[in-house]
C-alpha cells in the first residue's frame, strides 16, 4: 500500500522517509523564490528544511514564483500535496528519502498583481532565483544585453512586467513608494559573479525606463555572490516509479539528487537572513575562488563529457564515465588545460577536488542523463568552457583539448550521432546552431560566427586552427578515434 503525499499523510510517510520535525502550518514566509524546479528543491529548500528542523528560522519559509507556463503546472502538482516535496538522496552506498516542507505557496504567472504585492510585503527580506544560466539576458562576455526583445518590452512597459527582473523591479518600486526597506536579491545559478550579473541586469533594466529609480536600486539593494552545487537530474516517470516502489510514497514531482551538496555565499544581507551557517552553508568575504573552481572544473567537466557521450549514443552520465575514452578525455583535459589555470582556493587541493568530481559523476544511482548535460549549450559553453579557452590563450598556452570540446559541440549540432541516430536538441538557439553546424562540415568557420557565444575567442588564429582540425577529424574518423588521437597527443595538425 502506498501513501499519497500530503500534510495529512506525513505520519504514514514517516515509515519509510524522514519527515519535518516542525509543523509546516506554523511557518511564515520570508523569501520569494523564482524558479521552483528540481535544483532549488534539492538545494536551497533542503538547507532551509534542515534549519527549520533545528527549531530556528521558521519565519523564512519560501513563496515560490513563476513566470513561465510550465510554472502553472508545477504549482498544481505541488499544491495537490500541500507543497511538500520528497527528496531522494543517493550515494553509491546509501539511498534515503526525506519529505521537505519549507515552501508554503507558489504564485503563478496569471497572478502578477498578487506576486508584486507579495514582493512588497515587509516580511519578504530575500528574493532568490534559480532561472538557469540563460535567464539573465547577458552576452558571451557576461554583459547585460539591453537589446533583448524581452528586456525591450519590459523597459517600455514597466507597469506590466513579464520577466523575472521586471517583476522584481515592480516589487522594489512599490516598496520604495511605501517606504519599506528593499529586500536582498540572491542568485542561485551557475554564473561567474552571479550577484554582480544579477545586479547589472536589474539596474540595467531599471535604467532603460527610470534612471533615478535605477540609481536608488544601485545604492540600496544588495546582490550577494554565491556558489551552489548539487547534481540534480530531471524528474521523469522513472523517478516517480522508484519512489513509489522503494518507499511507498506517491509524489507528483519528487526530486532525486546526489548526497553531496555545497553552498558558499557572501554575507551581504542588510534586511537579515536565516542562520544557514548552522546547517552547513559557508559564508565568506569573497566567493569568486570557490565559484571559479566549481564552474571551470565541475560544470566544465559536465560540458566535456556531454557531447562525446551523445555522439556515442550513451544516455546516462555514469555510463559515460565508465567509457574508458570519455573518462580519460575528461581527466587529461582537466589536468592539462583546466586545473592549471584555476586560481588557488582557500583550504582546497584542486586535484583532490577533481577526484571528488569524478566520484560524483560515476554515481550510478543518480540517473543523471547526457541529454540534460547537453541542453542549453549556447548559454553554457560561454560560461563553462570558453572562459578557460580565453584564459589559456591570454597566457600563451595551447588549447588542443578545449578546442576539441567546442568541436564536439559543433559536431553534436549536426543532428546525428556517429551511428546515425537523430539527436533531439534542447537549446533556444537550436535552429541557428544546427544550420551552422551542417555548414561547418565543409567550412568550420561557419560555426564560429556566433559572436554572442564565442566572442573574442573566435578571433584567435590558434583556436580557429585547433577547432577546424578537431572538427574535420571528428567527421573523418569518428568520435572514438578522435578521442584516441587526443589522448595519444596526436590531435595536432
Amino acid at each position: 500500500m502506498t501513501v499519497k503525499l500530503s500534510l495529512a499523510s506525513l505520519k504514514d510517510a514517516a515509515a519509510t522517509a524522514a519527515v519535518p520535525a516542525y509543523d509546516p502550518k506554523r511557518l511564515t514566509a520570508g523569501i520569494v523564490h523564482f524558479g521552483v524546479g528540481n535544483f532549488h528543491r534539492a538545494h536551497q529548500a533542503i538547507y532551509l528544511d534542515d534549519l527549520f528542523n533545528t527549531g530556528s528560522g521558521q519565519d523564512w519559509a519560501i513563496i515560490g514564483a513563476g513566470v513561465l507556463p510550465s510554472d502553472a503546472a508545477m504549482r498544481e502538482k505541488l499544491k495537490a500535496q500541500d507543497f511538500l516535496t520528497t527528496v531522494v538522496e543517493q550515494d553509491n552506498n546509501r539511498t534515503a528519502a526525506r519529505v521537505t516542507a519549507p515552501m508554503i505557496d507558489i504564485i503563478v504567472p496569471g497572478e502578477k498583481a498578487a506576486l508584486i504585492e507579495k514582493l512588497a510585503d515587509p516580511a519578504i527580506r530575500i528574493v532568490s532565483m534559480t532561472i538557469t544560466e540563460g535567464g539573465y539576458f547577458i552576452d558571451a562576455a557576461g554583459h547585460f544585453n539591453p537589446s533583448h526583445p524581452a528586456i525591450v518590452e519590459d523597459a517600455a512597459n514597466p507597469g506590466n512586467p513579464k520577466t523575472v527582473f521586471g517583476l522584481i523591479l515592480a516589487g522594489l518600486r512599490l516598496r520604495r513608494e511605501r517606504n519599506i526597506p528593499p529586500f536582498t536579491i540572491m542568485s542561485c545559478d551557475n554564473i561567474p559573479g552571479n550577484g554582480h550579473v544579477t545586479e547589472n541586469t536589474v539596474v540595467g533594466l531599471a535604467r532603460l525606463s527610470d534612471p533615478d529609480f535605477a540609481g536608488w536600486v544601485n545604492q540600496n539593494v544588495a546582490f550577494p555572490n554565491s556558489m551552489v552545487d548539487r547534481i540534480t537530474p530531471a524528474t521523469g516517470q522513472r523517478e516517480i516509479d522508484i519512489l513509489k516502489q522503494d518507499f511507498g510514497i506517491e509524489d507528483n514531482w519528487p526530486v532525486f539528487c546526489e548526497e553531496f551538496k555545497q553552498w558558499v555565499m557572501e554575507d551581504r544581507f542588510p534586511a537579515g537572513r536565516p542562520r544557514l551557517e548552522e546547517v552547513g552553508v559557508q559564508f565568506v568575504s569573497d566567493v569568486a575562488p570557490y565559484e571559479l573552481m566549481k564552474i571551470r572544473i565541475l560544470n566544465g567537466g559536465h560540458a566535456t563529457i556531454a557531447y562525446p557521450a551523445a555522439l556515442l549514443d550513451i544516455h546516462f552520465v555514469h555510463e559515460a564515465m565508465e567509457h574508458p575514452l570519455i573518462r580519460a578525455f575528461l581527466a587529461k583535459l582537466e589536468k592539462d588545460e583546466i586545473i592549471p589555470i584555476v586560481p588557488p582556493v582557500p583550504g582546497i587541493n584542486l586535484n583532490d577536488y577533481f577526484a571528488l568530481i569524478e566520484r560524483r559523476f560515476l554515481n550510478p544511482k543518480i540517473g543523471d542523463t547526457i541529454p540534460r548535460l547537453a541542453q542549453d549549450g549556447s548559454n553554457r559553453q560561454p560560461k563553462f568552457i570558453l572562459p578557460s579557452t580565453r584564459d589559456r590563450l591570454t597566457q600563451g598556452k595551447d588549447i588542443v583539448g578545449l578546442s576539441l570540446v567546442s568541436a564536439l559541440w559543433c559536431r553534436y549540432f549536426a543532428g546525428t550521432s556517429d551511428s546515425g541516430r537523430k539527436i533531439a536538441f534542447n537549446d533556444e538557439s537550436a535552429d541557428k546552431l544546427h544550420e551552422a553546424a551542417l555548414k561547418a562540415k565543409d567550412n568550420p568557420e561557419a560555426f564560429l560566427a556566433f559572436d554572442e557565444i564565442f566572442g573574442e575567442v573566435s578571433k584567435s588564429g590558434l583556436f580557429r586552427a585547433r577547432f577546424a582540425h578537431a572538427l574535420q577529424t571528428l567527421w573523418k574518423e569518428g568520435t572514438a578515434k578522435t578521442l584516441e588521437l587526443y589522448l595519444a597527443g596526436e590531435l595536432v595538425k
